[in-house]
């Protein structure tokens, strides 16, 4: 069935906000990859904004998720932390006040809002439609809906479909059963539902989030051989060891030139993935990461390809982001963490709207993924809230102000986000945008960058004498920017 012909009671625009998982800044071709195929993608950038200096305001899923999903920064929302028992209450989706307001919401595949491994307990969402699957093997959670796609729409057991699957690194389930088209073929029955109103769908699927699993016909595309190397110097080795302290996934830097055989690892073993910083090939790694985002780029075509088939691409909004980056090998460091290099920190952000967004603009404004939500209730032209934080790209996405100019600075923040220290981890980072300042909370080490002169983080001048007045500087600075990210609470009244 298909939605009501444009021009019925209600043509306010619908909502496609496609958000992967994990997803590097960049890894889109339009942008500067050449190592990669997004054809849909590029498609995209074409026809909308893509802001190449996005980024999360978080490294780790729950509270970048909770970040963009409420437009309020960590420090608000106080949702800090993978493994939570549940969302606080008190806090307010988007999705639920596009509900309020007359939309039919629904989710396909993640939502990482609170521990998450084998059930989630949901917040009041908004979500009327709600096919929940956070990781697709059927190691913990059993009974999601991916799994029941597998069994019953499929008939395949998926127990047996992934039991010799490397839980690590190397070819994983056929395209046609992957979890990343699972999340199309929801997608696609939501939007050709009959419907009088306007609707928001959120698709998050759990790729390219470790583990490096594409399909074998994906993976087969990519040659590892042929891909650059990580950003990496051998002075790498030896300053990662004093991060030792600092929570991270990847325990000990590994040097990414080694080509190294990767040994199987069982499905189920989630240690498995932390474990192994010494004994994984960076360019196969990287190239199955590669494929995994080359299928999304497919599947996302196919739900594009359901709203152009049935009239509606035109009255849509398309937002393909991510929570967050992965680290790849840089700095002989994979996965993710209390760390805050680009490749970790900065997302893809993609926006389009046919004949209101401007069309091919590459914006090199400062955005946060907090600018998300807020942007999309005031294109919606819904009221936006007080107590959002988050700044709206709207202006910026009609041409009503200068498309490369919006945030003096960007912020990121990991607080004790996968318990993996005792002393509970606590970094935090500004970047202004040439200069990048990393504060590693009751520990002596810290970070300071020079992004013109040092694109790639090599450079750490938080302890060199001659650069002690800017690093003086750049603490003052960052302290306000933190500051700023407090909530100033209730409403005040007028006469008090």
């Amino acid at each position: 069935m298909v939605r009501a012909e444009a021009g019925a009671a209600d043509a306010r625009p619908n909502i496609l906000w496609y958000c992967s998982d994990q997803q590097r800044y960049d890894t889109i071709r339009a942008l500067g990859q050449r190592h990669i195929a997004t054809p849909h993608l590029d498609a995209l950038c074409a026809d909308g904004v893509a802001f190449r200096r996005a980024y999360t305001q978080s490294p780790i899923c729950t509270p970048a998720r909770a970040t963009f999903l409420t437009g309020r920064y960590p420090a608000a929302h106080q949702t800090h932390r993978n493994g939570n028992a549940y969302f606080p209450p008190h806090e307010k989706l988007v999705t639920k006040m596009f509900a309020e307001a007359g939309y039919d919401c629904g989710l396909v595949g993640k939502l990482h809002l609170s521990a998450a491994k084998t059930f989630e307990v949901r917040p009041d969402d908004g979500y009327r439609a709600f096919w929940w699957s956070h990781h697709p093997t059927p190691d913990a959670a059993r009974g999601h809906d991916y799994e029941t796609w597998l069994r019953h729409e499929k008939k395949v057991d998926p127990v047996e479909l992934y039991a010799p699957i490397n839980y690590f690194c190397g070819p994983g389930v056929p395209a046609e059963l992957h979890q990343t088209t699972w999340c199309s073929e929801m997608a696609i029955r939501f939007v050709t539902e009959q419907r009088d109103g306007p609707w928001l769908l959120s698709v998050n699927p759990f790729d390219p989030h470790a583990p490096f699993d594409a399909p074998p016909e994906y993976l087969a595309r990519v040659r590892a051989a042929d891909l650059p190397l990580p950003l990496f110097r051998e002075s790498d080795l030896a300053r990662q060891q004093a991060f030792a302290q600092i929570d991270q996934q990847t325990k000990v830097a590994a040097d990414p030139r080694i080509r190294k055989s990767i040994r199987p690892v069982a499905a189920g073993d989630h240690d498995a993935i932390a474990s192994r910083p010494g004994d994984y090939d960076a360019l196969e790694v990287k190239a199955n990461y590669y494929a995994m985002i080359m299928l999304i780029d497919d599947q996302l075509a196919r739900i594009v390809d359901a709203l152009r088939d049935t009239g509606q691409l035109e009255n849509t909004i398309i937002v393909y982001m991510s929570d967050h980056g992965e680290l790849l090998g840089d700095h002989g460091l994979i996965l993710k963490g209390c760390r805050f290099f680009e490749g970790l920190v900065r997302v893809p952000l993609i926006l389009s709207w046919p004949g209101h967004f401007k069309r091919g603009l590459a914006s090199d404004a400062l955005v946060e993924t907090i600018d998300v939500a807020p942007t999309l209730l005031a294109a919606a032209g819904l009221p936006v809230p007080d107590t959002m934080q988050g700044r709206s790209l709207l202006p910026l996405l009609t041409g009503a102000q200068d498309p490369h100019r919006h945030r003096a600075h960007v912020v990121s923040e990991y607080y004790d986000a996968m318990g993996g220290h005792a002393d509970h981890t606590h970094g935090s980072m500004v970047c202004d945008g040439r200069y990048k300042s990393v504060v590693y909370h009751g520990h002596a080490i810290g970070e300071l960058y020079d992004l013109a002169r040092d694109p790639g983080e090599f450079d750490n001048l938080w302890d060199a004498p001659e650069h002690s007045e800017l690093k003086l500087d750049r603490l003052k600075y960052h302290l306000d920017a933190m500051m700023g990210t407090i909530s100033v609470g209730p409403p005040r009244f007028v006469n008090y």
